[in-house]
């Protein structure tokens, strides 16, 4: 059995990294809530944006130009082909594109929160996991195992693995 001596070092650990991890998992926790409305249009505002491409292409060259996820062409006629987000102009190549996007402070914040291993933020996004996945081991060891608060802790851990595995089972 560890020492009480172990477990204070714990719980002075978690209570540093907490406090020195606080402001990330402020931006995590606000950045996920957020992605969840992502295909809504809450907190979105328009951006038109002016490409200029080569004059007189074709609908299947103007969507592979363009190359934005969901572009689907609506109608072309002699001078323009329209988009589901804008308007090509063949006479003179230029393609106006209207996108909802969320201000720059939150664009960041989202893109903080879906970085891949081909980002930067890849290795603060490892390490704000491994930071976690220690809370989770050092909150069982805040508590000397003989005393009743860490045997309702366990309960009331249990009860959340519970919760979380229905959820993962049953959310998706």
């Amino acid at each position: 059995m560890a020492s009480p001596k172990l477990h204070m070092a714990f719980r002075k650990y978690h209570r540093w990294l907490g406090f020195f991890l606080s402001g990330i998992m402020a931006i995590y926790a606000l950045s996920g809530v957020l992605l969840i409305f992502r295909p809504t249009d809450f907190l979105k505002y328009e951006q038109v944006q002016t490409r200029q491409l080569s004059a007189n292409l074709s609908a299947e060259d103007v969507s592979s130009a363009i190359k934005v996820r969901s572009l689907k062409v609506i109608a072309e006629d002699n001078e323009t082909i329209t988009l589901n987000i804008g308007e090509y102009d063949k006479a003179s190549g230029t393609a106006t594109l209207t996108r909802k996007d969320y201000p720059i402070v939150l664009a960041k914040m989202v893109k903080l929160h879906k970085a891949t291993n081909n980002s930067p933020l890849f290795y603060l996004n490892i390490a704000f996991g491994v930071s976690l996945l220690f809370f989770v081991v050092s909150a069982f060891l805040m508590f000397m195992p003989k005393l009743p608060m860490y045997k309702n802790g366990l309960k009331i851990a249990g009860i959340g693995v519970a919760v979380a595995v229905l959820t993962v089972i049953f959310g998706s």
